[in-house]
């Protein structure tokens, strides 16, 4: 399931929920971004929903990001879900939580067009349990 959101500056706002039987680690959530302004900056951001039975504190993964010009760059990202009490962090009430992770706040996309972002769990295990959905947001920042 897809959810997607628009709002005057908001280039992309979407979340993928991810199958009830887990997330496997071959399996990429992919988003494209279709930037027209590359000397705009904007708000990048990452979603993470959560069940409170996940077994992990932090969640890993790689993000793949192809540029328009057929240029590749990987990341390994690290979230952190819960402090080290193990209280969970992000909103939420029940057995869901939801982070909305500022990764940038005044990213410049060096080109036009569309850019293919796919983000894969990296947890080391093979089936990742409890992550409920991951998100992309890119949003264009006018306090620039």
């Amino acid at each position: 399931m897809l959810i997607s959101s628009c709002g005057t500056n908001t280039i992309i706002n979407e979340s993928f929920d991810l199958p009830s039987s887990g997330w496997y680690s071959k399996n990429a959530v992919a988003f494209t971004v279709s930037i027209e302004d590359s000397l705009q900056n904007y708000d990048f951001g990452i979603s993470i929903r959560n069940s409170i039975n996940y077994r992990y504190s932090n969640l890993y993964v790689f993000m793949i990001t192809e540029f328009p010009n057929g240029n590749i760059s990987r990341d390994t990202i690290e979230f952190i879900l819960a402090d080290d009490a193990g209280k969970w962090l992000g909103k939420g009430w029940g057995s869901i939580k939801e982070n909305d992770i500022l990764l940038n706040s005044n990213l410049r996309f060096p080109l036009t067009g569309d850019y293919k972002f796919l983000i894969q769990q990296a947890m080391r295990v093979d089936t990742l349990m409890g992550i409920n959905s991951i998100g992309l947001s890119v949003i264009s920042n006018d306090s620039n």
